[in-house]
């Protein structure tokens, strides 16, 4: 050994590393053959070093490495020295930790190396990698000169244990697994032994049993009669708090019905407004416009007044302005149209939800919508020249309308024919218009006169029209004025359902002192049991202590039979696991009870939680008064 001393001192220096001193103290003085370097910390250069020696080593056949701490390429080089090695026939890596790195360089040595017979892997991590540890296992498979094999704790997986049970099947040279297997046989047969004479021991064990039995019934029925007692208090707070519950569920669903009505009048009265405001605006539009066509219409008095001279090309310009007007006024006909549209669309929306008022509202929606048709077929007499743009306005129109009523199809189809007819009456005219062009210079004053007339009824139309729209505006807010009294009339009620949900709030608060009550008289009940339990387990105690002095003595007379004394040591601690089993049992009941009483506590602040969660999410929370 101490030439492998020098040699190790040597390959240190020449790496450039200091040898480890207690490697060197561990290497003086060892017996010949064996190599025990167990507990050193091994440092990398020393690995490399050792794994140099080993290869050409010829006298180690004891390899002793358990608990060295080594690193994955530490471990590496000590293995790689060891495939070369052919005398070292016992080799010890316990408790090094060793990984993925490690269980490939055992695989490399099971592989090479034919002389190792005893291999001790115990507390190490090769079996967490499984890519690995299959490595190592084909290896294992493959290797005739292992004799035995240390695999604990190195947290094999399912699927390593498959792997490693597929090597054991190609292995013909592991003896350890089936000595494990003989041993365990013997192990069987003595227990089956011992098994047969602690049955005499348990008969004795017995009477004890029965007497604690006895003293356990007792126990329960104390504890059943203050079951049921409590039981029954449960039941009547039960009762008290589902009678509670019936009452505060009648006031929800009043409180339910009152807001649905609030909802059905606020909707109602925010559509009223809608539509007044609507109409206001139509109102304010028509005036605007009635104003616009007297100034007009002043001004072109007075021009035909100072430009006698020039009455051919006035009049022309006039038809120019009055073709204008018409263009304008037909532009205002349909805004007029789409707000109707927009106004029939929100009616059918609301028609799902407000029976009665949206049954009005149609009324409404429909006498103005006939006002609106006799308008627009007047207009469209005198606004031929825009057809194709009211053609693509009433086919948008028509889409929008297909998507959300059915039955407004057959009304545009009607408009349509009216719209062809009017078109060809178009024709017609400027067919006749063509040939009596001669004759302008002649028909101009007549036809002066005439669109005068024709805009004459169409201000008074228009007038009619405003007159219908501010009738129309009054009933909408003599409407409001009703829903507003309706929505006085349910804050009212919510009022009242408010003062009936505090005088249920006061009542809850009662029942909760009542509980409150109950549960101080079950925690000093549950505290006397307590006592009591605690008195018993006393006696239990000096039982016990009588049963260790009944163990001894059957020690002393079965001295000379250690395996049955153990078993029957095995037998007196079954009977105390039996004991923590009935002190378990007791707890049981004990947890038993407190859930009990916290569930009634539980209830009674769910209630509480509700109704606060109830009154404070409502939107006539607002509405209530302060509490």
């Amino acid at each position: 050994m101490e030439e492998f001393r020098h040699s190790y001192s040597r390959l240190c220096k020449e790496s450039g590393a200091e040898p480890q001193e207690t490697v060197l103290q561990q290497l003086q003085g060892l017996p010949r053959g064996r190599l025990d370097l167990a507990t050193q910390s091994l440092t990398m250069d020393t690995c490399r070093a050792l794994g140099e020696l080993l290869q050409k080593e010829a006298l180690l056949t004891e390899l002793i490495l358990s608990d060295c701490m080594l690193s994955e390429e530490g471990a590496t080089l000590l293995l790689q020295g060891l495939c070369a090695n052919t005398v070292v026939r016992f080799l010890d890596l316990k408790g090094n930790n060793l990984r993925a790195a490690g269980a490939e360089a055992l695989g490399k040595l099971l592989r090479q190396n034919k002389s190792i017979q005893s291999l001790t892997l115990e507390w190490n991590n090769i079996g967490a990698w499984e890519d690995a540890f299959a490595t190592f296992c084909r290896a294992l498979a493959g290797n005739g000169a292992l004799r035995q094999l240390d695999l604990r704790n190195n947290q094999i997986s399912h699927k390593g244990a498959e792997e490693l049970a597929l090597a054991l099947t190609r292995n013909a040279s592991l003896q350890q697994l089936e000595q494990a297997m003989d041993h365990n046989r013997d192990r069987q047969t003595t227990f089956r032994e011992n098994q047969a004479r602690t049955h005499v021991l348990s008969k004795e064990v017995q009477h004890l049993q029965e007497e604690k039995s006895k003293q356990f019934l007792d126990l329960m029925e104390t504890i059943e009669k203050q079951r049921k007692e409590m039981a029954r208090s449960s039941r009547a707070s039960a009762i008290r708090v589902g009678q509670l519950q019936e009452a505060l569920n009648e006031r929800h669903s009043i409180i339910n019905a009152l807001k649905a009505k609030l909802q059905m009048a606020e909707a109602a009265l925010a559509l009223s407004e809608q539509k007044a405001q609507g109409l206001g605006e139509l109102l304010a539009t028509a005036e605007q416009e009635q104003r616009s066509l007297a100034q007009r219409q002043a001004k072109e008095h007075r021009l035909e007044q100072q430009e006698a001279a020039e009455r051919e090309s006035k009049l022309l310009r006039d038809l120019s302005a009055a073709n204008e007007k018409t263009l304008l006024l037909r532009n205002q006909v349909d805004e007029l149209e789409r707000k109707v549209g927009s106004q029939q669309e929100q009616l059918f929306l609301a028609r799902q939800e407000l029976t009665n008022t949206a049954a009005e509202l149609k009324t409404r929606a429909i006498q103005a919508e006939e006002h609106l048709e006799l308008e627009k077929k007047r207009s469209r007499q005198n606004l031929g020249d825009l057809e194709r743009l009211r053609a693509k306005e009433v086919e948008h129109l028509t889409r929008r309308l297909e998507e959300s009523e059915r039955a407004m199809q057959e009304r545009v189809q009607r408009l349509e024919a009216s719209r062809l007819s009017l078109e060809e009456e178009l024709s017609r005219v400027k067919a006749a218009a063509l040939s009596e062009r001669g004759q302008a210079e002649e028909e101009l004053i007549k036809a002066k006169n005439q669109v005068r007339l024709e805009e004459q009824q169409r201000l008074a139309h228009l007038e009619e029209k405003l007159r219908l729209l501010a009738q129309a505006r009054d009933e909408a807010q003599s409407a409001c004025l009703q829903q507003r009294q309706t929505v006085a009339e349910a804050q009212a009620q919510a009022g009242q359902l408010g003062l009936q949900v505090e005088g249920l709030r006061r009542r809850l608060q009662e029942l909760q002192q009542e509980l409150s009550n109950k549960d101080q008289e079950k925690v000093a009940e549950v505290t006397r049991v307590r006592v009591e339990l605690q008195e018993q387990n006393g006696r239990l105690q000096a039982e016990l202590t009588a049963q260790e002095a009944l163990r001894e003595k059957v020690a002393a007379l079965e001295r000379q039979l250690k395996v049955i004394t153990g078993d029957h040591r095995e037998a007196l601690l079954d009977r105390e696991s039996e004991n923590a089993s009935l002190r378990e049992k007791l707890r049981l009941k004990e947890a038993e009870i407190a859930r009990i009483r916290e569930e009634e506590a539980q209830r009674a602040s769910f209630l509480q939680n509700a109704v606060l969660a109830y009154v404070q999410g409502s939107p006539l929370r607002a509405m209530s008064p302060q509490k």
